[in-house]
């Protein structure tokens, strides 16, 4: 195991964000890392407390990473996908036995869960920006989401777009969406349950 290098998550965090935001601003779907008030609209709206398995798509620099752990049964498990390096050494940082920090892209999300052996979610809660991808990438990493969850367990998107909801549209029909206002920018939420 590698050693944990100490970080002050609220300096060191916030400075990768933004410097990894203007290297990539399409891969980021925002300038600055989420607020409190969003991660507790997430947490609460995907039902975190109740969850066996937890995907976390686009985890970032781990503010509602943290925020999951913390409402998180100590039984659960939580899968963190990360495509950007910076923001993976991060999460690796977090020192919590129920996180698994992976290296890689939620276009291969089946595979990944498979590799952990961690079964089917009961949430998914995606910060990836499908605004910026393309059509094909996003509909793809949403059929995965799809097929991967639970009966009955939940797709969380935080967007700013709403270009989700057009594409998640065929696997999962209508979501219900509300807006965080107490967030730079103000973000979308938007959500789903599968039917059985």
């Amino acid at each position: 195991m590698p050693n944990k290098i100490p970080i002050n998550y609220k300096v060191d965090g916030g400075l990768v964000f933004i410097q990894e935001f203007l290297k990539h601003p399409l891969q980021i779907g925002s300038i600055i890392p989420s607020s409190r008030y969003l991660e507790r609209r997430i947490v609460a709206a995907a039902g975190i407390a109740s969850a066996n398995v937890v995907v976390e798509l686009g985890a970032g620099t781990g503010g509602i990473t943290r925020a999951i752990l913390r409402a998180m049964p100590e039984h659960a498990k939580l899968l963190s996908i990360e495509i950007n390096p910076h923001f993976h050494t991060l999460l690796e940082n977090i020192e919590d036995d129920r996180l698994i920090a992976h290296f890689g892209s939620a276009y291969k999300l089946k595979e990944i869960i498979s590799l952990y052996d961690l079964g089917a979610p009961n949430v998914v809660i995606s910060g990836i920006p499908f605004s910026t991808m393309n059509r094909s990438t996003g509909t793809q990493i949403l059929k995965a989401i799809s097929s991967q969850l639970t009966p009955n367990g939940r797709f969380i998107a935080y967007q700013v777009s709403n270009r989700v909801a057009t594409l998640c549209q065929p696997f999962l029909g209508s979501g219900q969406t509300t807006t965080e206002f107490l967030n730079i920018p103000p973000m979308r939420i938007f959500q789903w349950e599968k039917k059985e």
